[in-house]
């Protein structure tokens, strides 16, 4: 059974439901406590066993969390570090919570040799949003530049009160407070969840709450709602009943499913699985998409984000995961859309602690790397249930907390703010194509931003269709890098107005492939031009010549480090010492235009004419050819004489 880490002291009990007795005996009475959620009295069980050797692994393992449940992050981190060394049961997000264990107790050493010897287990979109973020949080906090002004809402109660959703001019709200004192969910102590509305002022705040009355009754859980508009409609979890009582799947677990009530309107039961919660229902209006988080045997880690395509809230697909951009080996739940940024918690190990929020940019079907809001809006303890609207000039929202200096386990917060919480990051991307066939595109190039002075920023390589993304904070300047093995290397220097020009758009990355510009001819690699042809005894350059010179300037633009020789022959007709000084003429006159048009004269190491010493057919002295195949002994070579070295 999948174990949520304690997101709050309610949910994280009520998602997993209640387990009853299954009929079979127990080895340990720490087994009791901790599918109970007592997770003090486990580790009190459990640690009189293990000091007398009792403990199995799949027990241990449960110590290891029982310890993290509580708190004791040492402890925990000790327990599954052994695990781990075993290479047994440790699976992803158990490894999120030996790495959580580890940032609770600044173990940042050890955090790091152990991620050394399992990178190649997680996906490079995981990767890439660890170091990212790890860089971020290293530096500079993105809230800095944020002026937050966060406040804790008067109508919040001793209890767990979070989750909160926009529903006109009111606040709709998941709260513990109990309306029945008789009626207590044993696990925490606190009244079944159930949703509560209050009325916004104009300073966002609400004082007073009461039960909201736009759903079903029910004796057991409703909670995290989300008010859509444009269908009129509050998607919510509910815990699974039959004839109005707990409904338990076959190992005894009571789960959450997702359902619709429509304003004045039917209810619909949209998802439900005995054995699976959903809950954090999420709809877009733009799409028609209902997200949600649940705990799949497919997923990443813990839970994981997930939508449905739907007919006006109907479901009409199956859940599809957002992939391992978004979700992580930890748990990922509260998905939010606000004018295309992507909002959501995850307690991955390396934010700030507990659960923070994130935001990611979203780019068709897909996201930009997701970036911790940073510390205001995120603590050292659980934030999560983030929402936000327009509001005058700036902008209001809400969040749940459990930090210090609440009123209750969890509490409603809210902020106001003049624009969009989160890093502004530059994100660059593309495809590298050829620079001579643009429609051809160049798959494993190694493209880099560095800064000004050589620093790198990023790295990536492009895919097989030649895309390739790469995303930094936001910078005024950078430069640009590609490179491939047989291809040339570009770099290009983009300062900030260019860069502002290029948010939302595509940079394609032209890279000339070396095998492309060049062919064997007589025995040598040359340089692949179009046949060109002098003037009858003459040695000026025609329009016709020049344009494909122009390819051997870009050709060693491309290549700075080739090494040419220049070779010029003509036919048989004239004399052999005229020919002689006539091709020798023609060879200086192509190295002169070369190098007047910015090739190098140490790339041009020999211009030599030979005349007609070398004739390809039989048109040699006094036989009688066509001019036709004259012409085929008329040619100039653009050698490259270091091909054989030159990507050693």
């Amino acid at each position: 059974m999948f174990k949520v880490k304690k997101i709050f002291p309610i949910l994280f009990t009520f998602l997993l439901g209640t387990v009853v007795g299954s009929g079979q005996s127990k080895k340990s009475k720490g087994d009791d406590y901790f599918f109970q959620y007592e997770y003090q009295k486990a580790v009190t069980a459990y640690e009189a066993d293990l000091a007398e050797g009792n403990l199995s692994l799949e027990q241990y393992l449960n110590l290891a969390d029982s310890y993290y449940k509580t708190n004791n992050f040492e402890k925990a981190s000790e327990a599954y570090m052994k695990l781990y060394k075993q290479d047994t049961l440790l699976g992803n997000h158990h490894f999120n919570k030996m790495l959580q264990s580890f940032a609770r107790t600044s173990n940042k050493e050890r955090t790091e040799a152990v991620l050394s010897t399992k990178s190649t287990n997680f996906e490079k979109e995981f990767l890439q949003n660890l170091e990212f973020n790890t860089q971020l949080l290293g530096g500079s906090d993105p809230s800095e530049t944020m002026d937050f002004r966060i406040f804790n809402l008067e109508g919040n109660s001793p209890q767990s009160d979070f989750s909160p959703t926009f529903y006109g001019d009111k606040l709709l709200f998941s709260s513990a407070r109990s309306q029945d004192k008789k009626r207590r969910y044993v696990p925490t102590g606190e009244g079944y969840l159930n949703i509560y509305e209050g009325t916004l002022q104009p300073n966002g705040q609400f004082s007073t709450a009461t039960p909201f009355t736009g759903i079903p009754t029910s004796k057991y859980h409703k909670a995290t709602p989300y008010y859509t508009e444009k269908l009129e409609s509050v998607f919510y979890v509910l815990s699974n009943t039959q004839n109005g009582e707990l409904s338990f799947d076959e190992n005894g677990k009571n789960a959450l499913a997702i359902g619709m009530q429509t304003k004045e309107g039917p209810f619909y039961l949209l998802l439900k699985d005995l054995s699976t919660s959903f809950y954090y229902p999420f709809y877009d209006d733009k799409d028609d998409k209902l997200y949600f988080s649940a705990n799949f045997e497919d997923g990443y880690g813990g839970t994981d984000i997930y939508y449905v395509h739907t007919n006006k809230g109907q479901i009409m697909s199956a859940p599809i995961n957002l992939g391992p951009r978004i979700n992580s080996p930890g748990n990922e739940i509260a998905p939010f859309i606000f004018e295309n940024s992507f909002y959501f918690s995850s307690d991955v190990f390396y934010g700030l602690g507990g659960m923070d929020i994130y935001k990611s940019n979203m780019e068709g079907s897909g996201f930009s790397i997701p970036i911790n809001l940073g510390k205001g809006i995120n603590s050292s303890k659980d934030d999560f249930g983030f929402i936000m609207r327009n509001d005058g000039d700036g902008l209001l929202g809400y969040f749940s907390s459990n930090r210090p200096g609440g009123k209750g386990n969890d509490d409603l917060y809210g902020f106001k703010v003049d624009e969009k919480p989160g890093l502004r990051t530059l994100i660059v991307k593309g495809k590298v194509v050829k620079s001579n066939k643009p429609t051809e595109v160049v798959g494993k190039a190694a493209v880099q931003l560095v800064d000004t002075v050589g620093n790198l920023l990023a790295e990536t390589y492009s895919d097989e269709d030649g895309s390739y993304r790469l995303e930094i904070p936001w910078t005024k300047e950078l430069v640009l890098k590609a490179v491939k093995d047989r291809f040339s290397e570009t770099t290009q220097q983009f300062n900030e107005e260019e860069l502002e020009a290029m948010e939302g758009n595509s940079y394609d990355v032209q890279l000339a492939a070396y095998d492309d510009l060049v062919e064997e001819r007589e025995g040598q690699t040359v340089v692949k031009l179009k046949d060109f042809y002098f003037g009858r005894g003459r040695t000026q350059l025609t329009p016709e010549i020049k344009t494909e010179l122009d390819k051997v300037v870009t050709f060693v633009k491309d290549f700075p480090f080739v090494q040419l020789r220049i070779e010029t022959y003509t036919d048989s007709r004239g004399g052999s010492s005229t020919n002689f000084r006539l091709t020798q003429g023609r060879s200086d006159a192509i190295k002169s235009y070369l190098i007047q048009n910015g090739v190098p004269e140490t790339s041009v190491l020999y211009s030599i004419g030979h005349g007609e010493n070398k004739i390809l057919n039989n048109c040699t002295n006094g036989v009688y050819c066509l001019e036709v195949l004259h012409k085929r002994n008329q040619r100039s070579l653009i050698v490259v004489l270091n091909d054989n070295i030159l990507f050693n």
